[in-house]
Parts: C-alpha cells; sequence; structure tokens
C-alpha cells in the first residue's frame, strides 16, 4: 500500500490542488526537502487561464446573482421553510469562491503562482487555509443543504401531512444550523494538521531565500499516524459527503419526477372537470417541483465527477495503486471549474422557472414594476418561492 501521507497533499476535495513539490540546491546540508510550490501543484497551462482570467468574472457574477437571490428570498413575504435553505445554499456557494478568489488573483491573475510565498509562516498557512479548507467547509454544507432541500421538497409533495410537523420554520432553522456545525466539524482538524517551516534554499539567481517546508503536526506524525488520520479523513468524505448525498439525491429526484407526472395526471383530470382553483394551485406546485428539480440535477451534474475521483483517490491511497495523480490533478481542476461555473445558475433558475421570484425582484430592482404588477393583479404577498399559495393563516397550501 502506498503511504498516504505521499497522496494526500495530491488531492483535496472541493479546493485547488495542493502538492509536494522537491527543493533543489538545497543551502542547508545539500538535502532535498519539500516546500510549497504553486506551479507544481496544479497543470498550470490550464489553471492560469481559468482561474487567473475567467475566474475573476465568474466571481462578479456570483457575488451579484447570489446577493440577489439572499435580497429577494429575505423579503418578508417569501420567508419560507424552503426558501430558508435556498437562501443559505446561495450564502454557502458564494463563500465558497469569496475566501479562496484574493489568492486566486494572486496566483493566477497577477502571475505568482511560481514565487515563493512571503512572510513564510502567515501567508502560506492563509494560503492553505483560504484555498483549502474554508472553501471544502462551505461546499460540504452546501451538499447537505441540496440534500435537505430535497428531502424537504419530497416530504411536501409525497407526504404532505407529515410536513406540518417536521418541515416548519424553526426546524428547518435548525436543520441548517447543524449542517453548519457539522461541516465546521468536520474540517475542523484540518486547521491544525500541518505545520509551515522557514526553510532557505537557492532559488533562481537568488541564494538563501527563505520558503515554506510543509510537515504534519505533531498529532498527527507521533499520535495517530498520517495513514489512519486521511484514511479516516477521506472515508467520511467518500461515504458521508459524496456518496449518500449524491446517490440519496439520484433517488429523490426521481421520485419527484415521478411524482410530478402524477400530478400533472391529476391536473389534466381537474381541468376537464373545470376545478379552475384546484387547477391553478397544482400548477404551481407542478412548477415548484420542476424548479427544484433542476436546481438538483444541475448540482449532481457538476458533484459526481468529484465523487468519483474522490473514490478512486481513496482506493488508490489506502488499497491498491489505480490513479494516474497527474490525470487525476487535471480532473478535479477541470471539475472543480465547472462547479464554480454553475454557482450563479440557481439564479437564473430562479428568474425563468419561478413566477414568484420574478415578481418580487421586479418590485425590488425595476421601477415601475410593481405597478404594473398590481394591476395585473399579481400581488406578491399570497405567494411564496416554492410553497404555493399561503392561506390567511400563513401556512403553506400543498
Amino acid at each position: 500500500m502506498k503511504d498516504i501521507e505521499e497522496k494526500y497533499t495530491m488531492f483535496e476535495g472541493n479546493s485547488t490542488i495542493y502538492n509536494l513539490s522537491s527543493a533543489e540546491n538545497m543551502t542547508d546540508r545539500n538535502i532535498s526537502l519539500d516546500y510549497l510550490n504553486v506551479t507544481n501543484e496544479v497543470p498550470i497551462q490550464f489553471a492560469e487561464p481559468m482561474y487567473g482570467y475567467i475566474m475573476p468574472v465568474l466571481l462578479l457574477v456570483t457575488i451579484i446573482a447570489n446577493t440577489l437571490i439572499v435580497v429577494v428570498l429575505s423579503k418578508r413575504h417569501m420567508r419560507t421553510p424552503t426558501n430558508a435553505v435556498l437562501m443559505a445554499m446561495a450564502l454557502s456557494d458564494m463563500f465558497t469562491l469569496l475566501f479562496p478568489a484574493p489568492w486566486l488573483f494572486y496566483m493566477y491573475t497577477f502571475g505568482n503562482h511560481y514565487k515563493p510565498l512571503s512572510p513564510v509562516g502567515g501567508a502560506c498557512y492563509a494560503w492553505s487555509i483560504m484555498n483549502e479548507v474554508v472553501p471544502a467547509l462551505f461546499h460540504t454544507a452546501s451538499i447537505w443543504l441540496t440534500l435537505a432541500l430535497a428531502v424537504q421538497r419530497y416530504i411536501y409533495v409525497c407526504h404532505a401531512p407529515v410536513a406540518r410537523t417536521w418541515c416548519t420554520m424553526p426546524r428547518v432553522l435548525k436543520c441548517i444550523a447543524w449542517i453548519s456545525f457539522i461541516a465546521t466539524l468536520h474540517q475542523s482538524t484540518r486547521f491544525i494538521d500541518r505545520e509551515y517551516l522557514p526553510v532557505n534554499i537557492s532559488w533562481g539567481n537568488q541564494e538563501n531565500v527563505t520558503v515554506c517546508r510543509v510537515q504534519f503536526a505533531h498529532w498527527v506524525e507521533k499520535g495517530i499516524s498520517p495513514d489512519v488520520y486521511f484514511i479516516i479523513y477521506y472515508l467520511f468524505r467518500v461515504v458521508f459527503v459524496h456518496a449518500v448525498p449524491c446517490v440519496s439525491l439520484v433517488a429523490l429526484n426521481l421520485l419527484l419526477f415521478r411524482a410530478l407526472r402524477k400530478a400533472q395526471e391529476k391536473r389534466d383530470k381537474l381541468f376537464k372537470e373545470n376545478r379552475k382553483s384546484e387547477c391553478k394551485r397544482l400548477r404551481d406546485s407542478n412548477c415548484t417541483t420542476l424548479m427544484l428539480i433542476v436546481v438538483v440535477t444541475v448540482f449532481l451534474v457538476t458533484e459526481i465527477p468529484l465523487a468519483v475521483v474522490t473514490v478512486l483517490h481513496v482506493i488508490s491511497s489506502s488499497v491498491t495503486e489505480i490513479l494516474d495523480y497527474s490525470v487525476a490533478n487535471a480532473l478535479v481542476l477541470f471539475t472543480n471549474f465547472f462547479i464554480i461555473v454553475s454557482y450563479p445558475i440557481n439564479f437564473a433558475i430562479y428568474c425563468g422557472m419561478s413566477r414568484q421570484f420574478r415578481e418580487t425582484f421586479k418590485e425590488l430592482f425595476i421601477r415601475g414594476a410593481v405597478q404594473v404588477t398590481r394591476r395585473n393583479g399579481g400581488g406578491s404577498s399570497k405567494y411564496s418561492l416554492v410553497n404555493g399559495p399561503r392561506t390567511s393563516t400563513n401556512e403553506t397550501v400543498l
């Protein structure tokens, strides 16, 4: 079994790939030592154009789109249990990209990826935390929030009586809090599992340049051993962050799609019976279900490839070597990039598939739209984004 100590930094969940590079021409004791070299961490020919030139545009679009989602969903008449989950997802996605953004600008946009980080202690630690640990934390939360959203919609559609008890605002807010706590707990050891020591080397035409030597913390190296630590860490990610959520989301999407077809058949029957109010309510519910199916599908398209590479990484590290890590690094680089591309898409989905979201957005940001909407009889306070018309007691009619 190839030692995980040699591999764990070559692959890191949803963050930029992190590798150790051998330093040559060491000035002290003439030995080869590992140091942090960003140029050798990723396929730089792909990373520089994607993260250096395209990513700044995506960052701007993501911040604008997700901020608009939060603003719209935070309006009083839009505060529903499902909208609370959607708002938490928007924040998680935005922070996943926002934290590493300064380093991506510095390394790739400004072309500093080949330079040693300075000052050694603070810069190397900040690079690791902001570029790896914190993005993985928020992305993990986003995955579980997406699963919570699908479970909640399944309950609304297929088990409506249960929704009255389990899908209340206090319970949903508590669920969001627990997801945030567990995601933070899962990444908590990554804040302290490595140490960064200053080492002098010959770099380019310069003598005695100080670089970061990366090593495991004492409690990892001498306490539980790197192999045990990273096997536990990655097995947890494979099972609870990738495999279980992705499989569950596929199953829930299929169940929701089947329920959607049955509801459409029922709506056609109501339409023939001229029961217009029930027909309209069911139409709104069907549009909502379809919208969430699209949201989950977009998530799965970008997330499943990363889950597959993570599984192969664990097998290659702990069982038998089956993975070419030069190829894996490129795959994860592209997968992470497409995950970033998907972040602003939810705003387009909401605008395109939710009448209520569009109306609220127009009322907030387009002058005169509120008067036009009211003349057309479309007051926004009677509806929620995803749960259909409300009653006078502010309960959701399913």
